[in-house]
């Protein structure tokens, strides 16, 4: 349905890539030091930072949109104009590095909500220009022209996290449909020992790594953006055994299936075990009946 139909067609502008292609080497160099990305991501945060910081912006806007309607509050809408441009810069930070990590389709629609962001932003610096010239009119027109460009970048950006699943965790879906109690997965001695297996329980996908006795269990898709976690590299972080997954280098603990480095921020969910005569069973802590 309009306008989201018209939005769905972003994702096939291919046109969108050569763009892309300039920007990435540019992030690349920006976004070197782990531990920068993984604060912009949220992985400290337990949830994407960028959506928690646009509130600034937004919020500040829309208070000087209201104020601008009530005369003799020029100046305190001016205020929280500058207010909203300050916020939207570690906004921004984290939505490129967000966008960095992204699938092609994701980033083609991630740019059309930037660049609409980029020309509101312009908007309201000239409306800050004008109101310092003491063209007030001209100020509040410009400003009201920033508020609704931003108001239709923010569409596209909940279009780009809803529609396109750009930021909800990837792995919650399959924990979901996992069934309750005790699942049976097989003999532990057919589990290779010391690299990750794929099993399922029903249509479920399984990570699971056997370290002699002990054997860890937790959902294969990655919270990012369900790459297949059985697929990637195991490594020790700060004595911890922990799972890289092929697709973007998120980092988990296997244990737990905690996040060590983004961009994934959710957790995987994490299996209880349990081995009955030989065999392993597993089962989901909230769904445990039986």
């Amino acid at each position: 349905m309009w306008p989201f139909d018209q939005i769905d067609r972003l994702e096939n502008a291919t046109g969108l890539d050569a763009v892309a292609e300039r920007i990435k080497p540019v992030l690349e160099t920006l976004l070197a030091d782990q531990r920068v990305t993984d604060f912009l991501h949220g992985v400290w945060l337990g949830h994407p930072l960028h959506p928690v910081l646009v509130q600034v912006p937004v919020g500040a806007w829309t208070s000087a949109a209201v104020l601008d309607a009530v005369p003799g509050q020029q100046r305190a809408a001016g205020l929280l104009i500058g207010v909203g441009l300050a916020g939207a810069v570690p906004a921004v930070a984290a939505g490129w590095a967000d966008w960095s990590q992204q699938d092609t389709q994701q980033q083609r629609t991630g740019l059309a909500h930037a660049a609409a962001n980029v020309v509101a932003s312009g908007l309201y610096v000239g409306s800050l220009v004008a109101r310092a010239r003491g063209r007030h009119g001209l100020g509040r027109s410009l400003a009201y022209a920033g508020y609704a460009l931003a108001g239709a970048a923010a569409t596209v950006g909940g279009h780009l996290a809803y529609r396109q699943a750009a930021g909800p965790s990837h792995a919650v879906p399959h924990a979901e449909i996992a069934p309750p109690g005790w699942s049976d997965i097989g003999p532990v001695e057919e589990l290779p020992d010391g690299s990750p297996t794929l099993r399922r329980v029903e249509e479920v996908e399984l990570f699971v790594l056997r370290r002699g006795t002990d054997v860890a269990v937790m959902i294969d898709r990655c919270s990012h953006a369900s790459g297949p976690l059985h697929e990637g590299s195991l490594s020790t972080v700060n004595g911890e055994q922990c799972v890289t997954c092929p697709w973007h280098g998120s980092v988990f603990r296997v244990r737990d299936g905690a996040v060590v480095h983004g961009p994934a921020t959710a957790p995987q969910p994490a299996f209880e075990v349990r081995v009955e005569d030989g065999r392993l069973q597993v089962r989901l802590p909230g769904l445990s009946m039986g």
